[in-house]
């Protein structure tokens, strides 16, 4: 496992800034910390080495693209190994439709978020991930209403 990078203050706010907005022009986020461009992209290229920034997306909004249905998935399995649940993992990294998936402790053994057209598609994507799947003992679809915050910005420390 990799040490921790040690960030100083002008690496928290570039990485905030990166975080907000990968595409921003060199230039504009050097002018925003006080440094050159070459300087920014001396740091950048140190974070991607470090394995600190691990990719650059485009957030794509999904009712442009006709993907309105989110649901959140409870899940428990019936066979708790590490052969059932490498099953269960596959199949929900095979599925574009999956867009999170937590393993989690206590009660439930994952969490999965669904986004699909609409409640008709996730009714049918649910029944074939799990209701047809013999080691899954329950799950709960719950429906989101509302997308109060997503994101993926980490929280930096200093």
């Amino acid at each position: 496992m990799r040490q921790p990078l040690v960030l100083d203050p002008i690496d928290r706010h570039l990485l905030e800034l990166i975080q907000e907005d990968a595409g921003r022009p060199l230039h504009d986020l050097g002018t925003a910390v006080g440094l050159s461009p070459s300087a920014v992209q001396r740091r950048l290229t140190r974070y991607r080495a470090a394995g600190v920034v691990t990719g650059q997306v485009a957030v794509v909004d999904p009712a442009r693209v006709g993907s309105t249905a989110l649901a959140a998935v409870l899940v428990t399995l019936e066979r708790e190994s590490a052969e059932h649940h490498a099953v269960f993992r596959q199949r929900m990294l095979a599925e574009p439709r999956v867009q999170q998936c937590y393993d989690l402790a206590g009660e439930w053994d994952y969490l999965v978020v669904l986004i699909t057209r609409d409640l008709r598609e996730c009714r049918e994507l649910s029944d074939r991930l799990f209701m047809r799947d013999e080691n899954v003992r329950r799950f709960d679809t719950l429906p989101v209403l509302d997308a109060i915050k997503t994101g993926r910005s980490v929280p930096l420390p200093g």
